[in-house]
């Protein structure tokens, strides 16, 4: 439904990518790369829209960054001389996984024509939407990225930067954007910084803008900065300019460092690595208990056993391998082919044989999986598994832009620690402490709504409103 059946965790986000050169580059070469280092945020659909201050290409579909971009496809994007570009990878939040829902959306306005991606969750989206029907105002999709757009599109009296800040006024949300015209790159950031967004240069002076610093590095950028929480930078001929639209404290997604984020990732000063090593650290110090080898489920336990091993003293083991080749394209449309899968993609290692294990993963969403591992760690000899989770648990749905179940579906919503450690076989299990994890994190304020049910930039009007609920 809403969560990846196989891996049993939140899905992914989206990632986007932006890039102003003064000189002629090759940037649809160069947004290829970017979006291809964050394709972990998003594997449903991918596009790009370039322009060289007159001409306006687009292209995108369904697919990986590979898939989409053949190198025919890619040569219908570039362009001499180029000067901004755009880029998106999706998963879809909000409005079916077809193919007009990719992104970047575009539009023509007084203007001019104007490309937007975005990444998270406009929470008033449905009733702004409903308002602008009323007034005649036309939708070619089901996602919330084009009540923005449309917002912007409609401010015909004031310039694009103005439009923009208009815009982010009217909605509420975690999200990041990138708005392009044939002459300007935008980046803008909601006002509590839920959704993440930095700021690269490259030597020839490009700037860049993406989801993650990994894509700077992909396209020969350096980090400058984040953009701030409510933050709207523009780029031109001029340079760099920056607009505080609003801010509110500063709430950055806790997920971006448990488990999104690349793990050689730097988002609002934290590294994302060490913060993953200082949660398993954490978690040791809170729930430590006696056992022969730290294992970790690859590859999001990675860093969290590295601290719990370091913090316990247990040796750490790869305990079990992962198969690189089991990508997310096999479709599993019954349990007992999802529970194939997980068998495709990970086989326990004769490191767990006679051990007392410590199994260490980032979060527990249904707890199937989770289940499913302890059972391979035991058919393999495992004598104890214990299972250490470096999230607390999720307890209630995202409406920021991460996928997660509907509140019943959440394991921890429903059943206490012992239940779920009785649900997934374990011998014990244990949770860091939202405290915790704070701690390990540091750095701002975090967004801890899935674990405590508080919002901070607000809920629709429906808590359960679903990703289709545009499509009524």
């Amino acid at each position: 439904m809403i969560f990846d059946p196989v891996t049993d965790k939140p899905q992914d986000e989206c990632g986007v990518f932006g890039i102003y050169s003064a000189q002629p580059n090759d940037l649809a070469w160069m947004t290829y790369l970017g979006l291809f280092a964050l394709q972990h945020r998003g594997q449903e659909a991918a596009g790009m829209c370039v322009s060289d201050g007159d001409k306006f290409h687009v292209e995108k579909d369904l697919g990986l960054v590979t898939q989409v971009f053949d190198e025919r496809r890619l040569d219908s994007v570039r362009l001499a001389n180029a000067r901004v570009s755009i880029g998106h990878v999706r998963y879809s939040t909000t409005g079916s996984n077809l193919r007009f829902n990719a992104q970047p959306l575009t539009t023509r306005t007084n203007k001019g024509i104007l490309g937007l991606a975005h990444n998270g969750n406009f929470v008033n989206a449905l009733e702004v939407r409903a308002g602008m029907l009323q007034e005649g105002a036309l939708f070619a999709t089901t996602n919330d990225s084009e009540v923005m757009l449309n917002l912007i599109a409609r401010e015909s009296h004031m310039d694009l930067v103005e439009a923009t800040a208009a815009a982010m006024k009217r909605l509420r949300g975690g999200y990041a954007c990138v708005l392009m015209s044939r002459t300007q790159l935008i980046g803008f950031r909601d006002p509590h910084g839920v959704r993440p967004l930095v700021i690269g240069q490259r030597d020839d002076g490009a700037y860049v803008l993406a989801s993650e610093p990994c894509a700077l590095y992909a396209v020969g950028a350096r980090l400058i900065r984040d953009v701030e929480p409510g933050e709207l930078v523009s780029i031109d001929r001029e340079g760099l300019h920056s607009l505080i639209v609003e801010q509110r404290p500063a709430t950055p997604c806790s997920f971006e460092w448990i488990y999104f984020a690349r793990s050689d990732s730097r988002l609002d000063g934290v590294d994302t690595h060490e913060s993953r090593i200082r949660m398993g650290q954490q978690l040791a110090r809170e729930k430590p208990v006696k056992a022969d080898i730290v294992v970790p489920v690859p590859d999001s336990g990675i860093g969290a056993a590295i601290g719990y091993a370091r913090e316990s003293g247990i040796p750490f083991d790869y305990g079990l391998y992962k198969n690189p080749y089991a990508g997310r394209t096999f479709i599993a449309p019954t349990q007992e082919a999802r529970e194939l899968k997980v068998k495709m993609k990970l086989s326990p290692t004769s490191a767990v044989r006679g051990k007392r294990v410590i199994l260490v993963d980032d979060s527990i969403v249904r707890g199937t999986t989770s289940r499913q591992i302890v059972n391979l760690l035991r058919e393999a000899g495992a004598t104890e598994v214990h299972f250490r989770v470096s999230s607390p648990p999720i307890t209630h749905p995202c409406f920021y832009g991460i996928d997660t179940a509907a509140r019943k579906e959440l394991v921890a919503s429903t059943h206490s620690v012992d239940e779920i450690r009785d649900l997934i076989g374990a011998d014990t299990l244990a949770f860091i402490s939202e405290g915790g994890l704070r701690e390990a994190i540091g750095g701002p304020g975090l967004c801890s709504a899935c674990f405590t049910g508080d919002y901070p930039a607000g809920t629709p009007l429906l808590n359960d409103v679903d990703k289709l609920a545009l499509e009524v």
